[in-house]
């Protein structure tokens, strides 16, 4: 086995380890609310609730997470339990009359909060979608796809949705755009429609006509509505974590289109401006937030070093390298590995640290709130060690790994 292959290897048995042995149990022990249905996740270090307020992000995502680990790392019966018993939460609780979703629920699923994003929606379908994977009920893939027509349905009816700001700046954010592409391509592995590929095709040209700005290298998180530049502190915005994020979604893409070329480039070419914008020379990490000017960013946690943009980090690196074969993508993925599994994993109490200051150390040591829970960690070990299997098994002078 070559060293390419062996170190490929080692990592592919490391994040089926962590995963079963680690994430899934925390949080299968101190997260899911086997009573009213559901997952907590303002968590404390050491897994004890600090607040019962429940995310509803995090009740799809979690859903999703259950449902993929069962798909892809290993059918174990208490994942799709727990998958079930969070989507049954869902769709008990989650929606209110007009079809929209709250964004915080109570222990028991009364309504807290509704916010104007459809995120909340996102993170519902696909646990739908991939539940019905799972389970093999399509009944629930058909309702994936009734929510995601009916979340172009709000996006594109006017009115239907506050806009965020006033109408003095018109403008369009990459959040929405980018989310959709995952959210699409998610539910096409359960259930086929043409509104699917449509949106996935939709976003990804906004994606290179608007948010991509070469004279920058960089993609701006917040654009005119024609992609004009907006120079204002919000304008001048790289979320060097979020364009990460969407250079593998793209990737993922591309792979699914039999390696488009075009995709590949556009991926590569987002993930290499993004990393020189966030990867810290000095202390290493993903930082949070740059200014495209080099002007001083207005977010005060701009230099902070969260868990999730290093593990979207380590997804795009390896698609990055499995599309390409690229040793520089394996070198970065080295990097953002040494620095990810030396600062954010608690070898005392289980899970990660979700906050670190600049400097890696820990800002704040909750293994949850409404933000932080079983979604970008335990995606990222469950896609990882998926492309890890695919790059080995593809080589056909190399052994299967398990």
């Amino acid at each position: 086995m070559t060293a390419t292959n062996q170190y490929i290897k080692d990592w592919a048995e490391r994040y089926r380890k962590d995963l079963i042995e680690d994430i899934m149990p925390f949080w299968l022990t101190n997260g899911l609310d086997k009573v009213n249905g559901g997952v907590y996740t303002c968590l404390n270090r050491d897994g004890s609730l600090i607040d019962t307020t429940k995310s509803v992000w995090f009740q799809g995502r979690f859903a999703f997470v259950c449902a993929f680990a069962y798909n892809t790392i290993e059918r174990k019966p208490e994942w799709l339990k727990a998958s079930k018993l969070t989507i049954d939460f869902i769709e008990k609780h989650c929606f209110d009359t007009d079809g929209r979703m709250f964004f915080e629920v109570t222990n028991t699923g009364q309504p807290i909060r509704k916010r104007r994003y459809i995120f909340s929606e996102t993170f519902a379908a696909i646990a739908m979608s991939e539940y019905a994977i799972a389970s093999g009920d399509t009944s629930y893939a058909k309702k994936a796809l009734a929510l995601f027509k009916n979340m172009l349905r709000l996006i594109n009816t006017p009115g239907l949705l506050a806009p965020k700001y006033e109408k003095t700046v018109d403008m369009q954010g990459h959040s929405l755009v980018m989310i959709l592409i995952n959210t699409a391509s998610r539910i096409r592995e359960a259930i086929k429609d043409p509104s699917l590929d449509a949106q996935i095709n939709e976003s990804i040209d906004s994606i290179c006509k608007d948010f991509i700005h070469p004279e920058f290298k960089a993609l701006l998180e917040t654009v005119g509505p024609n992609g004009e530049f907006i120079d204002s502190t919000l304008g001048r915005t790289i979320n060097p974590g979020h364009c990460i994020e969407t250079a593998w979604f793209i990737l993922e893409e591309a792979k699914y289109r039999n390696w488009d070329a075009e995709m590949v480039k556009t991926a590569t070419t987002i993930l290499d401006w993004s990393w020189e914008w966030g990867w810290d020379k000095d202390k290493g990490g993903i930082s949070n937030f740059k200014d495209c000017k080099n002007l001083p960013p207005q977010d005060y946690s701009h230099d902070m070093k969260f868990w999730w943009p290093q593990t979207e980090t380590i997804i795009a690196t390896l698609y990055a390298y499995q599309a390409t074969k690229n040793p520089k993508y394996l070198e970065m993925h080295k990097q953002i590995s040494d620095y990810t599994y030396s600062h954010f994993p608690d070898k005392e109490y289980g899970e990660w640290f979700g906050y670190l200051h600049y400097d890696g150390t820990v800002s704040q040591s909750a293994k949850g709130n409404l933000f932080k829970g079983p979604f970008h960690i335990p995606r990222m070990m469950i896609k990882s060690y998926q492309i890890c299997h695919e790059i080995i098994t593809s080589n056909i002078t190399s052994p299967q790994l398990y």
